[in-house]
């Protein structure tokens, strides 16, 4: 299941896929899955940091269009969501959100996770909902993100590498 990528010239995975000529004419070919891990969308908004308190410029991520698969950087390095509650008035919102569980811990890996924010000194305030996160090899995250409930709520990033697989 998921998102096909159909090139009628290569043979990777054995999934049946319908590839079509110029939306005219469609011959049968197979296809590749798309593999988040080298199709996403880099999302390096400084503002998300977990240690940006500024409260000045406020945004919302619920007015964003979702779509796809989003890897998180700060800077030129790696970020993550963070997995405990953030302080509210932090990450460029009112609102931050973070996710309940631990990120996936082996490559290849994908989870659901429950995005919480913090308001009004609760670390869930406003209704949450999930998103998926997998973990790529090269130890790094990708995130499949959805329309938070409310503004301001945003997605937070912070410098926590994943860990080394043993």
């Amino acid at each position: 299941m998921g998102e096909w990528d159909c090139d009628f010239l290569s043979i990777r995975d054995i999934q049946l896929c319908v590839w079509c000529v110029l939306q005219l004419s469609c011959l049968i070919g197979y296809s590749q899955s798309v593999d988040p891990c080298y199709d996403y969308t880099v999302l390096n908004d400084q503002w998300r940091s977990t240690n940006n308190t500024n409260t000045q410029d406020l945004h919302c991520d619920q007015s964003i269009n979702w779509q796809g698969w989003y890897r998180l950087f700060l800077g030129s390095s790696n970020a993550r969501i963070p997995e405990t509650c953030i302080d509210s008035n932090r990450c460029g919102t009112h609102a931050p959100l973070w996710i309940t569980q631990p990120h996936p811990s082996q490559p290849g890996e994908t989870v659901n996770r429950t995005v919480c924010n913090n308001w009004s000194g609760s670390c869930c305030q406003f209704p949450s909902h999930t998103i998926q996160v997998k973990l790529c090899y090269g130890n790094y995250y990708v995130y499949k993100l959805e329309r938070p409930s409310a503004c301001h709520l945003a997605y937070c990033a912070g410098i926590v590498l994943a860990k080394n697989p043993e």
